[in-house]
């Protein structure tokens, strides 16, 4: 299917406006304050407290026009494009429906010439355009912004630890170091969600991780590090899941032998999250936590999908998930992590319908649309093969009549996902005709506020772990306990005979190449 469900270059230029004024400082600040409490939280672009400052700065010499700030000036319309489509629940634009295009498109027409000697601004402006070109559907053109973003951080050596006699100044140092690593979880996860390599191998970087070591300003400047922390490793996981299963090199190791070691790696990562970032059983979860969960569930996704396709090809060829050449402890091996990538998407729908339901889901929001249509597919494909799992077909109406919503509102990813989940349910139906679904009991649903586990004590019943026996029946939990930890502690055997009905190879169906049509 073509993707037409964005916004175009003729759209954008008609919306451009080179006399278009700024927001009254009250307005400025609130928009900032949002993309604070939206942006910041999750992600470092900026140095917060410094940059009301320049804001401030900028209203005190009220001399928009000055070349000198033109940078500055391209940063903060950003900033006001990202804090319109945070807030807004509509937008009267007849031209462009998201909220906040026009800021963007003369952001966009104010960055210079690519500078010979970049600044930090430049970047920090380069990533925050790269975000708001999600809400507008123009994943390729945030995937080149963050592009330049990166290429200039490597001019500037943001991949390098420095002589603090270079940059004596903590906050700036921190600052350095935390760019670059915004830089780098924008390069994973856009990679991951558009389909593209990796721009810049690990072995590459050589900065450390962000600290805590600063005393002054630091609760003022940036957001929390073991956070920040915690979403790097996962980027880093998610760039190794790209790197190990969807590329077309060759790889030293078998396919499960790969899966295995990214799995370990995500039980690790897991297991090492602080209390505040784990999902808590009661009380509010903050939105950043809820976003970094809904990461791990799509990386999950991503590791062991593969394995689901495969199921599906061999249950539309009549084949059973093993062979007779394959044995019963590969054939659950299987099974095992097929289960691992539908409880993945089901906890992921669980969550997303929690933040619709209490109205704080990003109306515009492009991330959280693409994680709803990655688990609606994971359950259609679980209803198919699986004929215990006819309910999780429910969950598939249900995202896709939450797509319908966010795109009658203007989401133009939604718009899009939602025509693909269509275009799904269009070939199911002329599949197996027009006969009627059960609906799926309200109290079947997981518990958005229970972390998503794979690693649990095999003995602890489902209902103890917030997954009611309606949709998760006792015996469908095995790679809940004990068949995940017997996966994992395998020792290096070779799986090869398996790999061969793996989609992943070169020549198969659903190969690099494709990747991206699968993803959307």
């Amino acid at each position: 299917m073509p993707r037409v469900q964005y916004t175009p270059e003729a759209t954008l230029i008609k919306i451009r406006n080179p006399a278009i004024p700024w927001p009254t400082l009250s307005q400025a600040r609130l928009l900032i304050q949002v993309v604070f409490n939206q942006v910041g939280r999750v992600y470092h672009l900026m140095l917060r407290k410094s940059t009301v400052e320049e804001l401030e700065l900028a209203y005190r010499q009220a001399d928009f026009d000055d070349p000198v700030l033109t940078c500055k000036t391209c940063k903060f319309f950003a900033l006001f494009a990202l804090g319109e489509v945070y807030s807004a629940r509509s937008n009267s634009n007849l031209e462009c429906a998201v909220p906040g295009a026009a800021y963007y498109v003369n952001a966009m027409m104010l960055i210079p010439i690519l500078p010979e000697r970049p600044s930090l601004t430049h970047i920090e402006a380069l990533l925050l355009l790269s975000l708001y070109s999600y809400f507008l559907n123009r994943r390729h053109s945030g995937f080149l912004l963050v592009g330049s973003a990166m290429r200039l951080g490597l001019t500037l050596g943001l991949h390098h630890d420095i002589p603090e006699s270079q940059c004596p100044d903590p906050i700036d140092r921190q600052h350095r170091i935390r760019l670059w690593w915004g830089i780098y979880i924008f390069d994973r996860m856009y990679g991951s969600k558009v389909g593209y390599p990796i721009q810049i191998a690990d072995d590459d970087i050589f900065v450390e991780m962000p600290s805590d070591a600063l005393t002054e300003d630091r609760d003022e400047q940036f957001s929390d590090t073991q956070f920040l922390v915690a979403s790097i490793d996962l980027a880093r996981i998610t760039g190794q899941v790209i790197e190990k299963l969807y590329s077309r090199k060759k790889q030293p190791d078998s396919f499960l032998q790969r899966e295995q070691k990214l799995l370990i790696a995500l039980k690790q990562w897991s297991q090492g999250l602080p209390p505040h970032i784990r999902l808590s059983r009661d009380g509010y979860i903050p939105k950043n936590v809820v976003s970094l969960h809904l990461q791990l569930n799509q990386c999950i996704m991503l590791a062991t999908r593969p394995i689901l396709l495969h199921a599906l090809m061999q249950y539309r060829s009549s084949k059973p998930i093993g062979d007779k050449d394959t044995s019963p402890t590969n054939t659950q091996t299987l099974k095992t992590l097929g289960d691992a990538c539908i409880h993945a998407a089901r906890h992921t729908h669980s969550l997303i319908v929690e933040e619709w339901t209490n109205g704080t889901m990003p109306i515009y929001g492009y991330f959280y649309a693409h994680y709803l249509f990655s688990s609606a597919l994971i359950m259609v494909i679980s209803s198919e093969i699986h004929t215990e799992n006819c309910n999780d077909f429910a969950l598939f109406e249900t995202a896709t009549e939450i797509l319908r919503a966010m795109s009658d509102h203007g989401n133009l990813a939604a718009t899009e996902f939602h025509d693909n989940l269509e275009c799904v349910r269009q070939c199911l139906n002329k599949k197996r005709g027009s006969r009627a679904r059960n609906s799926l009991p309200s109290e079947a649903y997981l518990n958005p506020s229970e972390p998503l586990t794979l690693f649990t004590d095999p003995a602890a019943r489902p209902s103890e772990m917030g997954l009611p026996e309606v949709s998760l029946p006792t015996d469908d939990m095995g790679f809940l306990g004990q068949n995940m930890e017997e996966f994992l502690a395998l020792p290096d055997v070779d799986f090869g005979p398996l790999d061969p009905g793996m989609p992943i190879s070169a020549d198969a169906t659903y190969s690099w190449p494709n990747y991206s049509l699968w993803t959307a």
